[in-house]
């Protein structure tokens, strides 16, 4: 049985001492809505990014050649066309908001 880790003491992560002292609870109300939608936004990005590195994936697969079942060049095919509409649709959702 290896060792137990040792314990050590953490700073007290209470969250009045994250928000300002005068803060009211309808200004944290609208500063941690702001923040909800910037992750929301930051997420959308991280979504886009994953989709396009997919769609260039695919890409490489259905352009492999013969190393490849035909039918799974051609579903890489398909997925390149659908990955790539998406993403413009999220970008074009994205950029309204």
């Amino acid at each position: 049985m290896s060792p137990s880790p040792s314990l050590s003491v953490v700073a007290d992560n209470d969250l009045k001492s994250i928000s300002p002292k005068n803060e009211t609870v309808a200004e944290r109300v609208r500063r941690l809505q702001a923040e909800a939608k910037q992750l929301a936004k930051d997420h959308v990005r991280s979504l886009t990014a994953a989709m396009v590195d997919l769609e260039q994936l695919a890409a490489e697969i259905a352009e492999g050649g013969e190393a490849y079942a035909p039918g799974i060049r051609d579903v890489a095919r398909r997925l390149v066309e659908d990955l790539d509409a998406r993403v413009q649709t999220l970008e074009a959702i994205a950029a309204r908001t």
